[in-house]
């Protein structure tokens, strides 16, 4: 490649923050005259954004980064994010790891690539891993976007210390973004033709909770003053959250999706003290009631663990007539793994994998049949809907409406990145056919 200073690729695993913080990395690549091209070819550097939520992620970050290596053994490998900020030593211990960091200055990153490739490959990795509890909210943005949505950053930490995670070990703090950097990045986006903008965080409630002044709904307020603003939805949020002040101010906003997902991890009173959430099924139902009264046509998705230690058969059943209750659009359903690090991990009551597995499926077969009865509602009950379309395959165009229904329709064309009105005509239960007005 002419004027090219060697070919980036940059891997991400986790989180919707990852992926922000991978993108507004590739973009300082390219400021720097750098090329960042898929990491399936041969590349000159390998940034490899690594996860650490559960032991799983563990062992995909250590074989992404074999494979870079053994792909290409001459090129420079950085490994960063949260599997670097809890274990930076057994990352560096990886022969051809030329450089370890955690979550504090990955916008470095580009710089000290440029470096490495200067001076030649290192015998002994460069590890630098600063204490995130003492970060400030590292300053990032991005300017492009590959579908029809982007993803923006605008908090990171948490100090919820849930007894399953080990992310507050990784990512510290509560730090917002200033809120004008906010509005900068998102009017930007919006004047760049994206559709849609995601706000999200590491903990997405906790915005502002840093500064003096400022709050999420204020966030929310001033971004739908935005001029050409399209949809705004949110990552996922906390049902603690939902109280008066937070549902009141945003039911208004014109540009907010009525969709919201919200992290729910059980319905059992008893596991959610075990897992040290800050709320109860009682809090957290009248939190969805409260929504359902102030946005009519809101639709929500949660998360649940299953099997979570201590877990009994009558704790699990809790959590099925909860979801019953909330009618949640979508339920990800997850069994709980084991993360080392965590109090969870040293709890009694370990639930056997057989019983997981089998809970997972349960809870599973009940979302399924809740979304059916919920799409067919919504078909029977809606005329017209605007869609946001996004893919096209065999002859269908698939989108969303703005309250997450995921929606089909014959198209002799893509649509991608438009909106258009349609009919909704049936359901499959998983999806909404519909066709275009």
């Amino acid at each position: 490649m002419e004027n090219c200073k060697g070919t980036v690729g940059i891997l991400t695993l986790g989180c919707k923050v990852n992926q922000y913080e991978s993108e507004a990395i590739g973009e300082l690549f390219e400021a720097r005259g750098f090329c960042v091209q898929s990491a399936s070819l041969p590349c000159d550097v390998y940034v490899i954004n690594t996860c650490t939520v559960t032991a799983e992620s563990d062992r995909k970050a250590r074989q992404m980064i074999r494979r870079v290596i053994a792909k290409n053994p001459d090129a420079r490998v950085l490994v960063t994010g949260c599997l670097g900020q809890v274990s930076p030593e057994s990352l560096a211990a990886i022969e051809g790891v030329d450089y370890v960091s955690g979550n504090v200055h990955k916008t470095k990153i580009p710089e000290i690539a440029e470096a490495l490739l200067t001076s030649g490959k290192v015998k002994t990795p460069i590890v630098e891993v600063s204490d995130v509890d003492r970060a400030c909210f590292e300053p990032m943005q991005i300017r492009k976007f590959d579908r029809t949505r982007a993803y923006v950053k605008i908090e990171d930490g948490c100090e919820s210390h849930c007894t399953y995670c080990i992310i507050p070990s990784a990512r510290g703090t509560i730090r917002s973004k200033p809120m004008d950097e906010v509005l900068a990045e998102v009017e930007a986006l919006t004047s760049g033709g994206c559709r849609e903008v995601v706000l999200t965080g590491i903990e997405t409630a906790s915005y502002g909770k840093d500064f003096k002044e400022g709050s999420l709904a204020e966030l929310l307020r001033q971004v739908d003053k935005l001029n050409g603003i399209g949809r705004v939805r949110l990552g996922s949020l906390d049902p603690s959250l939902m109280k008066h002040p937070f549902v009141d101010g945003i039911a208004p906003l014109s540009s907010l999706a009525p969709h919201f997902h919200i992290s729910m991890q059980s319905g059992s009173d008893k596991i959610l003290r075990l897992m040290k959430r800050k709320y109860n099924t009682e809090m957290a139902l009248a939190g969805i009631e409260r929504l359902r009264r102030a946005i009519p046509d809101v639709m929500l998705t949660t998360d649940m663990i299953v099997g979570f230690p201590g877990e009994t058969e009558e704790d699990f059943e809790q959590t099925v007539q909860f979801a019953k209750k909330a009618r949640f659009l979508m339920i990800h359903v997850f069994p709980y793994s084991k993360r080392s690090g965590t109090p969870a991990a040293e709890m009694d009551g370990q639930v056997p994998e057989t019983v997981k597995k089998d809970r997972v499926a349960r809870l599973s077969s009940v979302a399924a049949e809740i979304r059916h009865q919920l799409l067919l509602e919504w078909v029977a009950k809606t005329e017209t809907a605007d869609v946001l379309f996004e893919e096209y395959e065999n002859g269908y165009a698939y989108g969303h409406t703005a309250s997450f229904i995921r929606v089909r329709v014959p198209s002799l064309t893509s649509l991608r990145s438009e909106f258009a009105t349609v009919k909704p005509v049936g359901t499959d239960g998983e999806l909404v056919d519909a066709i275009l007005i």
